[in-house]
């Protein structure tokens, strides 16, 4: 096993800022990056997609800087950045010269302490119509663009913070007021509820005197997230389902999965399952879906992690021209009894381990990516060390340890069903749903049990 010893420096300033430095003279560069510790989860039904509308309006200007000016400037410095928003999360990120990483700096803080002096009616509309645009290009009017949030509303119930896409619903963008965003930026939007990280050509005593230079004045001004809310979901009790008629090429099949929260061993060992059934080339659902059988054109499963008490796991085929779904869906779930039966192979169990390893190390290479993880694992977990231990955490389960969680919480009757089925020729009542939700069990059910 590698020895992995990054060097990590970490300091609160006075105003609640969590900053991180890892020194590497590699190369004459810094990655930063920040963790604003406010994500989809932290919005209220009927105003929903205002963390992703924030990660737009971020870059239209704040007190300082004009619009599109923080693009430009770090770009024209030899920058690249961007941007991105998840559940638990939005994260602002820029890999620079060392000799731009002032610039970075002041910009960084300029928006992030003096973001509402921009944020007027016609940036909120611009910004708004750039998200719907978004929406429609990537999610609304492609193939299968809708799967992940149909499972998300499949396996959350309703009203949970997770159950929402993060992108929003149309109906919720038109109806963000100049006050709704206001007052989601005050609220969410501080020192306090951030972690910044500067990974590179950089000392720890120069980085924190840097970010205390351009953060330290900026005042403690947000409401810490209460993590408390989010009670942890137990796996589901019986089948849910749902079947899209939609203008799709193929048949797919979507099959989710609660699983434990992110960060802890049980969340390891539900991710080394998932390689096992469908991760890996040599995963079984592959080599007997697709190599074997050839029932689909592809097959795999991987974990989404999660912090908030639950997580998900994601199964999904695409059927082979003429093959029906429910044998499929048969097949996977007497795939993952046999794996709840038996245990992990010692070959699969090294083979998802070093894969494991492989992928991490590689992420880890980067400066940026490792910063990246750096504020994930401070904002998440309170622990910017912990990519020192992640190998050592994920080799320390063992099969038994993957068997019984896949017992616990990969049980067929425990799964969540989104099937994609090319649309019908001849529509039903046009006043109905194209989405059928059901909580009966799904096909074959009652033999695989």
């Amino acid at each position: 096993m590698p020895d992995i010893s990054y060097p990590i420096a970490e300091r609160v300033l006075a105003n609640g800022l969590h900053v991180v430095v890892s020194e590497d003279h590699t190369v004459p560069i810094v990655a930063l990056n920040i963790w604003v510790k406010v994500g989809s989860r932290d919005e209220v039904q009927g105003r929903t997609g205002l963390a992703h509308l924030f990660e737009h309006l971020m870059f239209q200007g704040s007190a300082n800087v004009a619009s599109g000016e923080h693009f430009s400037a770090l770009m024209a410095a030899g920058g690249r950045l961007n941007a991105t928003t998840w559940f638990d999360r939005t994260n602002y990120f820029e890999t620079v010269p060392k000799g731009a990483l002032d610039l970075a700096l002041w910009l960084e803080a300029d928006r992030h302490g003096r973001l509402l002096d921009a944020v007027t009616q016609d940036n909120l509309d611009n910004q708004r119509d750039v998200v719907k645009e978004e929406k429609r290009q990537r999610y609304d009017n492609v193939p299968y663009g809708t799967a992940l949030h149909e499972v998300y509303a499949t396996i959350f119930p309703e009203g949970h913070p997770y159950q929402h896409p993060t992108i929003g619903s149309m109906a919720d963008l038109d109806a963000a007021t100049l006050t709704d965003v206001r007052d989601f930026f005050s609220r969410h939007y501080g020192p306090n509820n951030s972690v910044i990280t500067l990974v590179g050509d950089i000392t720890p005593e120069d980085g924190f005197a840097a970010v205390e230079r351009y953060f330290g004045g900026l005042p403690a001004s947000a409401v810490s997230r209460d993590d408390a809310i989010m009670t942890p979901l137990d796996p589901l009790p019986e089948p849910r389902r749902r079947e899209i008629h939609a203008p799709v090429p193929h048949e797919r099949l979507y099959i989710a999965f609660r699983l434990p929260a992110d960060g802890t061993a049980d969340f390891h060992a539900a991710g080394l399952a998932l390689d096992i059934l469908g991760g890996l080339g040599s995963s079984r659902l592959v080599e007997r879906l697709v190599r074997t059988e050839q029932l689909t054109t592809s097959a795999s499963a991987h974990p989404m992690g999660l912090a908030g008490g639950v997580s998900l796991g994601l199964v999904s085929a695409e059927m082979a021209e003429g093959v029906d779904p429910d044998l499929v869906e048969a097949i996977i779930c007497e795939e993952i009894n046999a794996l709840i039966a038996t245990g992990p192979t010692p070959d699969e169990m090294e083979a998802a381990l070093a894969d494991t390893e492989r992928s991490w190390l590689s992420a880890m290479a980067g400066l940026d990516e490792r910063a990246d993880a750096i504020s994930r694992d401070a904002a998440l977990f309170g622990n910017p060390s912990r990519i020192n231990s992640f190998i050592e955490e994920v080799r320390a389960i063992t099969p038994d340890h993957v068997q019984r969680i896949a017992r616990e919480w990969l049980q067929p009757h425990s799964r969540a069903v989104v099937a994609y089925r090319p649309e019908l020729q001849t529509a039903p009542d046009p006043d109905s749903s194209r989405a059928q939700d059901t909580s009966s069990p799904a096909h074959a059910e009652g033999a695989l049990a």
